[in-house]
């Protein structure tokens, strides 16, 4: 029965495609940016220490924790290619998507005995967490061009973006219930563990839950990928060869290499102030107490999500009238802005403010991007080895972007210093747009 819904530009086929947004998003916002950051610091702070001895020394809690997801985006960037050239070579790109999405799932759930005592397993359960969630996130991209129309990539795009969003909002209001009050769901600490964090330790559990159980919608009417032809032998030579025949193909493709360049320049920003504002809240904010300070992180996190719903709606209808280049240099733009006001912030209203500012063009930055890359590659059948470069371009970014950000942070001893570089990142996409083609 599933093939029969599996028919390019079916309702079923599109929504069944947005969907995998809704059941996987709730790792970049349970995890990435709400409730590990804070369980993370929470442990340190328990526990009255700074460093841990891991890797055959002593380290930090902010490099450790820096370093390790900088070398999780390094192999992330890595793999990514090789396995979308597989992938296209056996034309079968939906088990490697459920692959990396139980891995990832499995990883989430595993985030339960993260310790300063089981420090090893912990770390690799967030490493293969962010691999599971990026990697599978890349082939579902990858599926656009074979489940959507041109004309119907924009509004799919935003559709997925959207339902992630809220989907995710809904599962951390129910985490920040277990976190705040912890004695109605029954959770109880410990000597050892406080109940807050032991909830967090929860939270996890329903992330890597809610991700395998709702991913299989998608995999249900997802299309297996597109078959091959020829003798299959040397799997992984052929597909190192398919991503070079990629690479000289951009060669030939002037308005997608150029898009390519400004999105590699512009994510890089988008992605470091996804990863740590966070962070930056936490530090930079005067908050009344720990507590509020919990509280008005998670609180700032979700005006992000909804307001992101909106404004992902809102890019789709603008690119239908001015054209996808020209949305999407204004919203550079309107990243500037919010980049200078970051440096100015004080009070938690001020952050407030800055989450909902962020949302509007958040959600909106990446779906089109998405969608205009899709609309910019050649026709062709290996859809999943041109994403892996879009896949690859960003994970790079964001290794340089983060590394950039907390070199000067360090260097000028303080993190609003970085949210200036950051807006230098906006105005150099800004250009960069200017040199493509404003269509579509």
């Amino acid at each position: 029965m599933a093939r029969t819904f599996a028919i390019k530009g079916s309702k079923k086929l599109l929504n069944a495609w947005a969907f995998y947004d809704w059941a996987n998003s709730v790792y970049s916002l349970v995890i990435a940016s709400a409730i590990f950051p804070i369980f993370y610091g929470a442990l340190f702070r328990v526990a009255d220490i700074e460093k841990v001895s891991v890797f055959g020394g002593e380290i930090a809690r902010a490099p450790l924790i820096s370093y390790l997801t900088s070398a999780a985006f390094l192999f992330i960037a890595f793999i990514t290619p090789l396995i979308s050239g597989i992938a296209d070579y056996l034309g079968n790109k939906k088990i490697f998507m459920k692959f990396f999405c139980y891995l990832g799932g499995i990883s989430c759930i595993g985030l339960y005995w993260f310790s300063l005592e089981n420090i090893y397993l912990g770390l690799v359960c967030y490493f293969f967490g962010l691999v599971g969630f990026w990697v599978s996130f890349a082939i579902n991209n990858s599926y656009l061009p074979d489940i959507a129309f041109p004309e119907q990539q924009d509004s799919i795009s935003a559709k997925g973006f959207s339902l992630g969003y809220l989907g995710s909002v809904i599962l951390l209001l129910l985490n920040l219930a277990m976190v705040m009050k912890p004695d109605i769901f029954g959770i109880e600490g410990d000597a050892t563990e406080v109940a807050e964090i032991k909830a967090m330790k929860y939270s996890f559990v329903t992330v890597g839950i809610w991700w395998i159980l709702f991913s299989q919608y998608t995999f249900y009417y997802l299309p297996v990928g597109v078959k091959r032809k020829g003798v299959r032998k040397n799997i992984v030579f052929n597909g190192f060869m398919e991503l070079k025949g990629v690479w000289h193909q951009l060669g030939n493709e002037v308005k997608l290499k150029r898009f390519l360049v400004a999105f590699f320049v512009y994510s890089m920003a988008v992605q470091t102030v996804m990863l740590i504002a966070t962070y930056f809240g936490e530090q930079e904010i005067n908050w009344g107490s720990d507590s509020e300070r919990t509280t008005g992180l998670i609180v700032s996190i979700l005006v992000i999500q909804l307001v992101a719903i909106f404004g992902a709606t809102i890019t789709a209808r603008a690119s239908k009238r001015f054209g996808n280049i020209r949305t999407l240099m204004v919203i550079n733009i309107l990243w500037v802005f919010i980049c200078i006001y970051a440096y100015f912030l004080i009070t938690p209203i001020d952050f407030y403010i800055a989450a909902g500012c962020v949302g509007i063009v958040m959600g909106g930055i990446q779906a089109l991007s998405r969608s205009t890359y899709s609309k910019f590659i050649p026709e062709t059948t290996d859809t999943a080895s041109f994403f892996s470069f879009y896949d690859v371009a960003e994970k790079l970014g964001i290794v340089i972007g983060t590394f950039l950000y907390g070199f000067i942070a360090q260097f000028t001893g303080s993190m609003r210093n970085a949210t200036i570089f950051l807006g230098l990142f906006f105005l150099s996409g800004l250009f960069l747009l200017t040199r493509v083609d404003k269509k579509p």
